[in-house]
């Protein structure tokens, strides 16, 4: 079955164009339940009013402000994503941080989604490197976990959740980070239509519209033949992060229905044009493994394949242990 679900994620109040990425194909997806509009799937942006012919809005009617991505606002909905380590070293150390209400008191207790109750997410500025974390949550709110930040620079930890509070809408914050040492940036990978992971390939197909949905369907095959026994992760056969390269806006999405491979899709809307990068986790044989792509708002996704992963862009998950580039 191939039903499409419409996402975007928004947060809130900060005038900024954005955008996020996905494509076209055959549906393929939880393995729980069907997908839902929930902590990652939130209501499309939707444009303010035009301005009249001076170049002004209307004095009657007030234009509402354009809502938000996640992951542009460390605080939002009463909540903030309250970062201990702001400064970790280069390579393995330990990242602290809690959820703090409007009284700044730390919350305990969330809404279990996709498996868990929080998804934690780092990536670098210049989104060479990608980190699927699972913190665990001390019963006094801090959350912790290990994280292999192997070069210095720019960073932005992500935290996707929702409160068990009533009426409590489910978030997407974002906060900085910065890995102190000499900074090199290095340039985002060129768009291509396949990854090649851990001895797996991955292709997407279809196009990522600002402003029109869009499904996107990734396959996976190994040794030139087609994986069709996919399994299960965070409750469904795929796992799709997109972020926008400048400002890192962020969109969490889960499978459209279907079943283990080799096509899992999904459908996405994006509001603006730009570059974004993709990151798919799938999981096979026990072992989690990500495939990243390079995807401009617009263009189609039928571009030449990508190179395997290089030691200089990383993708991994600290339980699962698999990386990719």
């Amino acid at each position: 079955m191939n039903t499409g679900v419409k996402i975007t994620a928004f947060v809130a109040a900060l005038a900024a164009t954005f955008g996020t990425a996905y494509g076209v194909g055959k549906g393929v997806g939880p393995v729980e339940e069907p997908a839902k509009a929930e902590h990652g799937e939130h209501a499309a942006a939707t444009p303010a009013p035009s301005a009249s012919a001076g170049g002004h809005a209307g004095h009657d009617e007030a234009a509402p402000a354009a809502e938000l991505p996640g992951g542009l606002q460390v605080s939002a909905g009463g909540y903030t994503l309250a970062l201990e380590t702001p400064a970790p070293p280069v390579g393995r150390s330990t990242l602290k941080f809690s959820i703090q209400d409007a009284a700044g008191k730390k919350v305990t207790a969330f809404t279990t989604e996709h498996g868990k109750e929080l998804h934690f997410i780092v990536a670098s500025r210049d989104l060479t490197v990608f980190r699927h974390l699972h913190p665990e949550k001390a019963p006094d709110g801090t959350w912790t976990v290990e994280a292999d930040l192997p070069a210095a620079g720019g960073y932005k930890a992500f935290a996707d959740f929702k409160p068990a509070a009533p009426g409590a809408e489910g978030l997407t914050l974002g906060v900085d980070l910065g890995v102190p040492g000499a900074y090199a940036p290095r340039a985002l990978p060129a768009a291509a239509s396949t990854a090649a992971v851990d001895g797996y390939q991955v292709r997407l197909g279809g196009t990522l519209d600002p402003g029109k949905a869009g499904e996107l369907r990734l396959t996976v095959s190994k040794g030139g033949e087609p994986v069709t026994d996919l399994e299960p992760y965070l409750g469904a056969y795929g796992h799709l992060v997109a972020l926008r390269q400048g400002d890192l806006a962020y969109l969490h999405v889960h499978p459209n229905e279907g079943g283990p491979g080799p096509d899992v899709s999904f459908t996405a809307t994006a509001p603006s044009g730009g570059t974004y990068r993709l990151f798919l986790d799938f999981q096979h044989e026990g072992k989690v493994r990500t495939a990243a792509f390079t995807v401009k708002a617009g263009a189609a996704t039928a571009t030449p394949a990508a190179p395997a992963a290089t030691p200089s862009e990383t993708a991994e998950h600290d339980a699962g242990g698999h990386a990719h580039g």
